[in-house]
């Protein structure tokens, strides 16, 4: 565990040091980004499923007044670029694979104009079949929406079957399944279904690109990941990195659904065809629900052998993702959420496939949970449903099962840093779980999780420390809301013995602040964390170097604190940095500064085996949750009020535990929103509830009474111990709720989410299974 030393800063809840800009509007938001003469972009999509493309006429919108370019996918290089499989271009070339897919955009003076020239254009399209099922994309026979998927570059752990849709399948096999469901007294199997939620980012994606005379393009982006993004630019363009500058703004909500590069390529597509004038393009609500990635659908069967006494002798997990017409990352959705799917349990024998499919529908993604969420639905439900048909107490079932410090997960790894037992305590303490009576129609339900992270990403970080006792902090981490920006400083200002109000943190500029993989996956504390807490040391020690020659004392016997180095026992005997750096300005050695730099990457991490699954260690850490639910059911209308969630995490260290609490909020916020109101409803490939009057958000009134804390486990690699929070906290929250209900009205409801047409189905059902007198 990195950093031993008392602690005055780390731990403590501090305001948001970007907080003043937000509140008083003065941050700048990808979508308030401007620049003189800027072109605005607009975007043609398919009104197809599945179609060639036989002919596409232009020519009357490069006519009209006013349009500056035009442009389709043979007007620009069209490389097949992915976050791991490389099956996508950002617009369509000789084929529509969904409904929503950009197949030429334009860049007009004006909105008006830009709006009238996409009415001129006319595609002529062939339509083809189409599947839109995963369960039937899977079979042999089905359609190929892509010919052949096994010729696309992948990334490591990934594995495509050959002439199929199936872009992923992870196996994962520990011990021997045959025996241990022989060995059970009782065997559990149920079909499960989570369904598409959108992310619905506050902010649109909103993007602003400008060619350099020198042949460079400048992106202005709310991205989640300039770097990556500068990449995956780089990649589809066929450009060199150094041809792609990459600029953050602030970030209106990201949730994992601006991760891509495809609205950003548009807008370089058409700033490279305008002479230099600056390109804005900002998606509309509509194109964000057709046109960017959505959680992803997802069928889960899952069968549990367990003894009379409650213990878990088997499981088997088959988890279908419906990825859409391209992988997304989803092949990286089903890879991760694969290896947790078993659940957070001692199991010496399990089976999972865990597939990602290909149909003729709007992308899915990473969304926050990276499709724990789904699998965590139908494993909690079942746990659950065991606990109560064996007439024992969910939380007593859970705390027999759960994994321990030095338990062996589903690959092989022995487990470190498991803080689950705590939560399992905590959450069900904070709500009253050992309540011995509850009102007729209310029940309280009760899920854990495990989440893992991305394996082997990287984090970079630059500290400079000013002879004002003031520091610059480097990094290309986005805060999305997250409150990383705090978090960073956090840590730079606890290793220089500086106030976080003389800590400046840059904005990301891929031209300036070194690589980061990016603000997703939980992992900004942990990696960028590192990275900053290395720089910062390194900074530190280069002063109480150039400090002990100018005291004549040995740096290991000095202290740095409040803009002063003096020895330790003796404050007295100090300098200032001012004075520090005094005599190296005059002779131009450091020019008033020191700087710092860390760089942190997992190196750890264990590649899988591709039949078994088994890896000694697929990822840094994982984090582990419990939330528990209290719910109360109108029977006659089926309508469900949630009154409390209390939610309990092991994040290793909390940094700052403020943040941490508002982080813990907003996922069960999320979670309620996807369990109860949220559904993206499809037909034929079309989104038809594309707007936030049919999509369902919930409010302020909709939210139970909140009630999160922390569990701090430490992490032998994470800086303070600290691992992280965000996708775990809203995994638990869908199967809690689900729990919740089903001990109030006595019926489980298998496929999300739980409306109350739902309800009063379940109730009714119940009500005719029941014996007549």
């Amino acid at each position: 565990m990195r950093g031993e030393q008392a602690l005055t800063l780390v731990g403590k809840s501090i305001p948001r040091v970007d907080g003043f800009e937000k509140v008083t509007g003065q941050a700048i938001y990808g979508m308030d980004f401007k620049l003189p003469g800027m072109l605005c972009a607009k975007v043609l999509r398919s009104s197809h499923a599945h179609a060639r493309i036989v002919r596409i006429d232009t020519s009357p919108a490069r006519r009209l007044p006013g349009v500056r370019a035009v442009v389709t996918g043979k007007d620009v290089p069209l490389n097949l670029y992915g976050a791991v499989i490389k099956d996508t271009r950002f617009m369509a070339l000789d084929k529509v694979r969904y409904m929503g897919e950009a197949v030429a955009a334009v860049a007009a003076l004006d909105e008006e104009v830009a709006q009238e020239a996409l009415a001129l254009i006319d595609v002529e399209y062939q339509p083809l079949p189409a599947v839109f099922d995963p369960r039937e994309a899977v079979k042999p026979e089905a359609l190929l929406i892509h010919e052949r998927v096994q010729d696309y570059r992948c990334g490591p752990d990934v594995w495509p079957e050959p002439d199929s849709n199936i872009c992923q399948h992870l196996k994962v096999r520990k011990g021997n399944i045959e025996h241990g469901f022989a060995a059970a007294d009782f065997v559990f199997e149920d079909n499960y279904y989570d369904h598409r939620v959108q992310h619905c980012p506050m902010e649109p994606h909103a993007v602003v690109a400008k060619l350099e005379p020198s042949g460079r393009i400048i992106v202005w982006s709310n991205t989640q990941a300039p770097s990556r993004e500068r990449a995956g630019l780089a990649e589809a363009f066929g450009l060199p990195l150094s041809k792609i500058r990459v600029i953050g703004t602030y970030v209106g909500g990201g949730f994992g659904n601006k991760t891509f590069v495809v609205v950003e390529a548009l807008a370089c597509a058409l700033a490279l065809k305008t002479r230099g004038r600056p390109v804005k393009l900002i998606l509309t609500r509509e194109e964000i629900f057709c046109s960017t990635v959505t959680k992803h659908p997802c069928y889960v069967r899952v069968k549990t052998g367990v003894k009379k006494d409650g213990t878990f002798t088997a499981r088997e997990v088959t988890a279908i993702y419906d990825t859409g017409a391209y992988s997304e990352k989803g092949e990286w959705v089903a890879r991760n959420a694969g290896l947790a799917a078993a659940g957070p349990y001692k199991l010496a024998n399990i089976k999972i496939d865990s597939y990602c499919v290909y149909t003729n529908k709007v992308c899915s993604g990473p969304f926050r949970g990276f499709g724990d969420t789904q699998v965590t639905w139908a494993g909690e439900q079942q746990v659950d449903k065991i606990a109560r048909e064996l007439g024992i107490d969910p939380l007593a079932i859970r705390l027999l099962n759960a994994d321990e410090e030095g338990s062996k997960s589903a690959t092989g790894e022995v487990l470190k840093s498991v803080g689950l037992k705590q939560t399992l305590e905590q959450a069900t303490h904070n709500l009253g779980w050992t309540r011995n009576k509850l009102e007729p129609y209310q029940g309280l339900g009760l899920a854990c999780v495990h989440k893992n992270t991305n394996p082997g990403t990287s984090s970079g970080a630059l500290v400079m420390v000013h002879e004002d006792a003031t520091a610059s902090v480097l990094t290309s981490s986005v805060d999305s809301g997250q409150g990383c920006k705090t978090v960073i400083a956090q840590i730079a200002a606890e290793e220089l013995g500086l106030p976080v109000e003389a800590i400046s943190i840059s904005t990301p500029d891929t031209d300036v602040t070194p690589y980061d993989f990016g603000s997703v996956s939980s992992r900004t504390t942990f990696y960028m964390g590192n990275a900053v807490l290395e720089a910062a040391r390194e900074a530190r020690d280069r002063i109480l170097e150039l400090a002990g020659d100018q005291l004549e004392a040995n740096p290991a016997d000095l202290e740095l604190a409040h803009g002063r180095i003096f020895v330790r026992g003796n404050p007295e005997r100090g300098v200032t940095l001012f004075d520090l750096f005094l005599p190296h300005r005059h002779s131009g050695m450091r020019k008033g500064y020191v700087l710092g730099r860390g760089t942190y990457t997992s190196l750890n991490e264990k590649p899988l085996d591709r039949e078994t699954g088994q890896s000694p260690k697929p990822t840094a850490f994982w984090m582990y949750a419990t939330h528990a639910a209290e719910a109360r059911v109108d029977p006659e209308t089926g309508e469900v009020t949630l009154i409390k969630i209390a939610a309990a995490h092991d994040l290793g260290k909390a940094i700052n535990p403020a943040g941490c609490d508002a982080q813990v909020q907003g996922s069960i916020a999320f979670g309620v929103g996807s369990t109860l109101y949220e559904e993206m409803v499809l037909e034929a490939g079309k989104v038809v509830n594309p707007n936030l009057m049919d999509y369902m958000l919930p409010t302020s009134l909709d939210m139970p009474q909140l009630l999160p804390s922390v569990v701090e486990v430490g992490h032998e690699d994470g800086p303070y111990g600290a691992k992280g929070l965000a996708d775990a906290a809203i995994c638990p929250v869908p199967a809690a709720i689900g729990n919740a209900v089903a001990n109030a009205i006595g019926v489980w409801i298998h496929d999300s989410p739980i409306t109350p047409e739902k309800v009063l189905n379940a109730l009714r059902s119940k009500k005719e299974r029941q014996p007549k007198d």
